[in-house]
């Protein structure tokens, strides 16, 4: 039996999730989360064959999350769940500690195939995903978008400007200090050429970097 610990800030998608697993003969949800810090609490408390996780959530979220996860004893492994399937988005997950990736449009058969899989130990990326990342590895630095020149950090901080989340609000999800963030806003605000956060919010936009 997959012990599954649920991890959405959405609790029509969790239900949802919940209903496709009473189908299944070995899948169990034993726990849920809606944040950061309910996901941390309960891998501090319980055990768990997987965490299917959503990238964006309330507080610390995203690649934070992951590698906090993975810091933890005895860790389970990760599968994240999001609507961002952006190559970009997907490196950073797997990077950071994720066992497998799988995009909220991928059919439900997918979804439990991936599951399975990184239970037992392997990694899954749906076809579509596994050749998007392999041709971008393939596109010469000066012709990515550029985006793709962030540090993981501003890269964090820049999906967050595009949500609208203020800079003091940036500090508390990301736990650091308002200058720190100030200053990750200044160099990827150069080094994309923006002028002003609308114009941040736009490309966001345009490349479907949010959710």
């Amino acid at each position: 039996m997959i012990r599954l610990l649920l991890v959405d800030d959405h609790i029509v998608v969790r239900e949802g999730f919940k209903q496709l697993f009473a189908l299944t003969k070995d899948i169990v949800v034993t726990a849920e989360a809606a944040d950061g810090a309910q996901t941390l609490n309960a891998l501090n408390c319980g055990r768990f064959d997987l965490v299917l996780l959503d990238m964006n959530l309330p507080g610390v979220s995203g690649t934070d999350l992951i590698a906090r996860i993975v810091a933890l004893d005895a860790a389970p492994p990760i599968l994240v769940l999001s609507m961002n399937n952006e190559p970009q988005v997907v490196r950073r997950a797997l990077a950071a500690g994720a066992s497998g990736f799988v995009s909220k449009d991928n059919d439900s058969e997918t979804l439990l195939s991936a599951i399975h899989k990184v239970a037992d130990g392997g990694r899954f990326l749906p076809p579509s995903l596994a050749e998007a990342l392999a041709f971008q590895s393939s596109v010469p630095d000066n012709l990515r978008p550029l985006h793709e020149q962030l540090s993981q950090r501003e890269f964090q901080v820049f999906l967050l400007l595009s949500k609208g989340v203020g800079c003091n609000e940036i500090a508390d999800q990301l736990a650091i200090n308002n200058r720190t963030v100030s200053t990750y806003k200044a160099r990827l605000m150069e080094k994309m050429g923006f002028a002003c956060n609308a114009d941040l919010v736009k490309y966001a936009l345009w490349h479907q970097l949010t959710d």
